[in-house]
């Protein structure tokens, strides 16, 4: 639900937009205007709701919204506001618009500190009557999302002092979580729920408040905190948002959309002891996800490494070493995803840590190859040849539970997830008729990923001298591609089924789930040009972006999560797979599409969106309740880059491969900076020359890094 503006007129409330601010495991979500409603919006810490109402309001009615924004860099939020007519107190009545109010908040360290500053061009003085209305419900993530409790924790009675108020709540879990909201100056009246402040502005004159919200009492709020704190916030983004190379173009609007998805992995990327990790995306997934950090990393690696060194760390120290039923866990498989709330703590839910995803295991071996490739840190590789061979045990083990050969899936619990694919919703798959398969559930892209971790071990199993080992992982990749070829292809679609079931049924479903086959390399390749030609056909292709499922197919909805909706990651593997077969021009295609569909949502790619056809001179349609900012959404931009430049980074041999490379219409030229290779970096320049795409170096540094480019 969006949240919106309040109006004191008989119209219906005029939606607002939500827009999130975050560090580490604390986020704020909020409207255009800076208020907090209670809705699906909120402070959240360790997936609990530690602020549900923080709105400002000027004697006791809204404030005029000017503009609003979150700062390029994602540090800031800044609302610009003005006052409604004030009615006269005993004196001549303040007209509309005559104070500017303006709002600026971040999160540092748990802690949401935020400045107002009011000033007056009225023309005489005016006494501004300004109230910021506060409370905590301390709800679980889940009980937002709308899952109902039995019954919860007690509520203790607040502390109110001067200048503060301590707001407190002992969940069933026994913590006792906290909210301390703080102000300088203290207001005039402060109670439990809201404090005054009577203000007095002489013409031309200003003034400003500080307040703050955090988990515990710290130092009094202030001009010399506030500065402190955001200088501290800014250079850690800047830090984050340094790794890795960077990339700069000839177009400008190309270049905000290329720096705020870099700016938005930075905001979700969190420093764990283990290194980095993208959590997945706000609001409801803030936290460490297995899938959706190897499609970032992955996506990422080509310019940042590191990203898939710490995902691989952080998942090859949380990988299930027991089973378990209620968390759908066995020895090898990857985490899922993580909560730290109450419902979790108590085992009202299963996700404090949770396995129930069958695609995470294989992509986790698929990355620790890919990470080898590109970096040669055959050491690190060693620190997790334990969780790869679980992996792989566990894939070819209890992962094919009815033994034919194919990676499936079927709850352990019925607290968990049905579909645990990358499409989880409980009707994403299904029969040609729309009925739903018997489990357990072999999905086709799954079988792409196990055909990759075992060509990905096969060649770290190289690396390490073991050549026989190495024969028979390449084997069991050749026997797997033959076997999901015989029964997954569809000669009357010349396309790929979304799925097996238990019955030994093919789901005959053409949906996006084939496009990741190309990404891992698995189809002959007569039958990939069919895959293709069909994924760029007006069923699939929606004018931004693919959708998941073509026009035509039960159960299609564009407004649906999964059944015809775009996501921009599954258009990016998609459209990797295409490069990865030579068709550059398809790549192109969708990045162009996924440009044009950036400019529409602010230059930022939700998590999804609708996927209505596109028209002439309508937007793209939001996904209601989309996440925003999403990671392996904002990841996309740069494999569908990657994929266009066709360039790969082998360094084992130092070496850069750019292969036909092409650039989007947007722009002629393209830079990448301190790309790191082995021991060395290297600076690139793809240019746009006499109607095709040339590429060189431009610089290097440290160890000798060859550019090989085939036009």
């Amino acid at each position: 639900m969006m949240a919106s503006d309040e109006t004191d007129s008989g119209d219906p409330p005029r939606p607002l937009r939500l827009l999130a601010l975050k560090h580490a495991d604390t986020f704020v979500v909020a409207n255009a205007v800076g208020d907090i409603l209670g809705e699906d919006d909120g402070m959240f810490r360790d997936d609990t709701r530690v602020l549900s109402l923080w709105r400002l309001r000027v004697r006791d009615g809204p404030l005029s919204l000017l503009a609003s924004d979150v700062s390029q860099d994602n540090v800031y939020f800044t609302a610009n506001l003005t006052n409604l007519p004030l009615p006269a107190l005993g004196e001549p009545a303040t007209p509309m618009g005559v104070v500017h109010i303006e709002r600026r908040r971040f999160v540092w360290e748990e802690r949401l500190f935020e400045r107002v500053c009011l000033r007056n061009y009225g023309g005489r003085s005016v006494r501004l009557p300004l109230s910021l209305h506060f409370a905590a419900d301390f709800a679980d993530i889940f009980e937002v999302r709308g899952v109902r409790r039995e019954r919860r924790g007690r509520f203790l009675y607040p502390e109110v002092a001067s200048d503060r108020v301590i707001m407190r709540y002992e969940g069933l879990d026994g913590v006792i979580r906290t909210s301390v909201v703080a102000f300088l100056p203290a207001p005039t009246r402060l109670t439990a729920t809201h404090a005054d402040f009577d203000i007095a502005l002489a013409d031309r004159a200003h003034t400003t408040l500080y307040f703050e919200a955090g988990p515990e009492l710290a130092e009094l709020p202030g001009v010399e905190r506030f500065r402190a704190a955001a200088a501290c916030a800014r250079r850690s983004m800047r830090r984050t948002r340094a790794r890795g190379a960077n990339i700069k173009t000839s177009g400008k609007l190309f270049n905000v959309w290329v720096d705020k998805s870099r700016s938005d992995l930075a905001l979700l990327t969190t420093d764990l002891a283990t290194g980095p990790y993208p959590y997945a995306g706000i609001p409801w997934f803030a936290t460490t996800f297995g899938r959706d950090g190897i499609v970032t990393a992955l996506q990422m690696l080509w310019l940042d490494p590191s990203l898939a060194k710490g995902v691989l760390g952080f998942l090859a120290l949380n990988q299930a070493r027991t089973t378990s039923a209620f968390e759908d866990a066995a020895p090898g498989k990857v985490l899922h995803e993580t909560r730290k709330g109450e419902m979790a703590m108590l085992g009202e839910v299963p996700f404090a840590r949770y396995f129930g995803g069958v695609d995470g295991t294989p992509l986790f071996v698929v990355l620790a190859g890919a990470y080898a490739e590109r970096t040669a840190d055959m050491a690190f590789i060693e620190t997790l040849w334990p969780a790869l061979l679980a992996a792989m045990d566990w894939i070819e083990g209890a992962g094919d539970s009815n033994a034919d050969g194919l990676l499936d899936y079927a709850r352990a619990s019925e607290s968990g997830l049905a579909n645990q694919g990358w499409k989880d919703s409980v009707d994403s798959v299904f029969h040609a008729d729309g009925s739903n398969p018997t489990s357990p559930i072999a999905l086709v892209e799954v079988q792409g990923y196990v055909y990759a971790a075992r060509r990905a071990m096969a060649d770290l199993e190289q690396r390490r001298g073991n050549s026989e080992q190495a024969r028979r992982w390449h084997a069991g990749a050749e026997a797997l591609r033959r076997r999901v070829e015989e029964r997954y292809w569809m000669e009357q679609d010349g396309f790929y089924g979304i799925a097996v079931d238990g019955d030994a049924r093919l789901c005959a479903v053409p949906a996006s789930n084939a496009g990741h086959l190309l990404f891992a390399g698995l189809p002959a390749r007569d039958r990939a040009e069919r895959v293709m030609d069909k994924l760029l056909s007006a069923p699939f292709d929606s004018g931004w972006g693919l959708r998941t499922l073509p026009q035509g197919v039960p159960h299609f909805n564009p407004m649906s999560y999964h059944n015809g909706s775009v996501w921009p990651h599954d258009t990016a593997l998609c459209a990797a797979g295409f490069a990865r077969y030579g068709n550059k021009r398809g790549a192109i295609h969708w990045l162009d599409e996924m440009f044009r569909t950036g400019v529409y949502f602010g230059m930022r790619m939700p998590e999804l969106y609708c996927g209505f056809a596109r028209r002439p001179g309508e937007p793209p349609i939001a996904y209601p309740v989309a996440c925003l900012p999403q990671a392996w959404s904002a990841g996309a931009v740069f494999m569908l880059l990657q994929a266009c430049l066709g360039l790969t980074v082998d360094a084992w041999n130092g070496e850069v491969r750019i292969e036909r490379p092409e650039l989007p219409g947007e722009i002629d030229r393209l830079e990448i900076s301190r790309l790191a290779v082995g021991g060395g970096s290297v600076d690139l320049v793809f240019q746009r020359s006499e109607g095709r795409v040339v590429a060189h170096a431009r610089s290097a540094t440290g160890s000798a890094v060859r550019v090989n480019v085939s036009l």
